[in-house]
């Protein structure tokens, strides 16, 4: 593709808008159309984390580092991301999720992932906000923070030049060989399309996704509170996290008791990030059988409450919002051979979605990789 090459990127979620970064920074003219005035799926309804320790080792953790690169990058030129270098700190309960936590800092590759295995005076040096009962911590420097209501706006507001054109509102109704037609009738003919279409697994990408398959959705629950009267300098996940993140799929994970029975219900982990405005994020949960239930589930709520005010050693603030979130991401045999999903749908159209959890932390490297 030469400097004059049109892309048309259907999706204004972060993958999309990604993609509509990297290709400016290699001088292609970008429209971008969304369906909705503003993305509102799993781009905002998340914790803002750039998650590099739980990644599986091997091309999972090279995305994830060189996604952390080229976040670092932008958030050094377009501060509204509201990129922060925090580090986190995955917190142990109990000597069996300590003794699981050191096996993970001394993997071959902890170094690379910026590990540190704290005892409880470490964890409340890095991180004073913390005044409840833990027995250590991982601390894993390389993690880091955005503001995820903030990183879309932010990035159109840098990415705004005669080179790039937004379109909100515009659904695309019909995909031919490098073009697509949006709701007003109106075609959009181009070098390259490329579909980002996020967890909406029907519409204008249902019947290629059904084709090729391998995708599915999960749904998740969240809630903030108002602003916490001390700051919380890391990113926190505790030790329900161990059962979930790849990394820690080591001998000592065996060894973890059975969680409560709410927390299992749910397939609940503790993942707490601090905004900018001293709100706490606090999630989440994982449901897997479609349809989703249209409900909220009280008692996942009440456990990472819980979980979070006993590793805080005070009472959280009032919950302002709760909101439940989908994202999508391929299904567990895809994954050993991908790590989200990318295929042709018709010549000239290129269809990217299902990093699943790492949407966030990846979108950067997994744009640089479509422009390859």
């Amino acid at each position: 593709m030469t400097a004059r090459t049109r892309v048309v990127i259907v999706g204004g979620g972060v993958l999309g808008t990604m993609h509509a970064v990297e290709a400016r920074r290699r001088g292609f003219e970008v429209v971008q159309l969304e369906r909705e005035p503003e993305a509102r799926g799993a781009s905002v309804r998340n914790f803002g984390l750039v998650w590099v320790s739980g990644r599986r080792a091997g091309p999972e953790l090279s995305l994830a580092l060189r996604a952390r690169e080229l976040w670092s990058e932008l958030g050094a030129k377009v501060p509204g991301l509201g990129f922060r270098a925090a580090g986190s700190l995955t917190l142990a309960s109990s000597d069996t999720e300590l003794s699981l936590l050191k096996e993970a800092a001394e993997l071959p590759d902890a170094q690379r992932r910026g590990f540190e295995l704290l005892d409880a005076a470490g964890v409340r040096a890095v991180n004073p906000a913390l005044r409840g009962e833990f027995a250590g911590g991982l601390h894993c420097r390389l993690d880091a923070i955005v503001e995820p209501r903030q990183v879309l706006p932010a990035l159109r507001g840098y990415l705004a030049s005669d080179g790039y054109e937004w379109l909100p509102g515009r659904e695309v109704t019909e995909i031919a060989p490098n073009a697509v037609r949006d709701h007003t009738g109106t075609w959009h003919q181009c070098d390259l399309v490329i579909l980002c279409p996020g967890a909406a697994h029907t519409g204008i990408a249902g019947r290629y996704l059904a084709r090729s398959g391998g995708v599915r959705r999960v749904r998740l629950q969240m809630m903030q509170t108002a602003p916490l009267d001390a700051r919380v300098t890391t990113a926190l996940a505790d030790g329900d996290s161990l059962r979930y993140y790849p990394a820690f799929d080591l001998p000592g994970r065996a060894a973890l008791p059975p969680q409560p029975p709410a927390a299992e219900r749910a397939r609940a982990q503790l993942l707490l990030v601090q905004r900018a405005d001293g709100g706490l994020t606090i999630g989440d949960t994982h449901e897997y059988g479609e349809p989703f239930t249209f409900d909220l589930d009280e008692d996942a709520y009440d456990h990472l409450r819980g979980r979070a005010e006993a590793l805080l050693g005070v009472p959280l603030p009032r919950i302002q919002r709760r909101w439940a979130g989908v994202y999508s991401e391929v299904e567990p045999a895809a994954a050993q051979r991908a790590l989200y999903h990318r295929a042709e749908a018709e010549p000239g159209v290129v269809l990217v979605t299902g990093p699943g959890g790492r949407g966030m932390t990846c979108s950067p490297a997994i744009a640089e990789e479509t422009f390859r």
